[in-house]
């Protein structure tokens, strides 16, 4: 099956390091429901999010990656089941302390710390789950 060729979803000359509240949504490839299930819905009860094993990952990342970035935080978020949606703040003009290994926040911006979101959940998945970034 061919599939349509997607459009950048990127701004082209946009600078990603600018002050503001960002709205990201990260998808898993091929939409795999991998990250989490929706349990509960039904009658009176709320439905609930639970996480599978790689939504446990990535909440894990989620939690500890937004500590190391003086300069970006994350404000809220959920993992749906095959996508996760993250609303961030960054700040300019805030350096960020030496970063620990693996970690690269000199240059903070948006793509930078998804880009270090993404490559700690796929070392340790052991397999890139995350759909390609355009």
């Amino acid at each position: 099956m061919t599939l349509p060729k997607r459009k950048n979803n990127r701004l082209g000359n946009y600078d990603y390091s600018q002050s503001g509240g960002y709205f990201i949504t990260i998808c898993t490839r091929n939409r795999k429901k991998i990250l989490s299930e929706i349990v509960g819905a039904g009658g009176d009860a709320c439905p609930k999010i639970k996480l599978l094993y790689y939504g446990e990952i990535a909440d894990k990342y989620i939690k500890q990656i937004g500590s190391f970035y003086d300069n970006i935080s994350i404000d809220k978020y959920v993992i749906m089941p095959d996508h996760i949606h993250l609303i961030i703040t960054v700040k300019s003009g805030q350096a960020s302390p030496p970063a620990p290994t693996g970690y690269n926040n000199t240059n903070s911006n948006v793509t930078d710390f998804i880009s270090t979101f993404k490559r700690f959940c796929n070392r340790e998945y052991g397999q890139n789950i995350w759909q390609h970034s355009y």
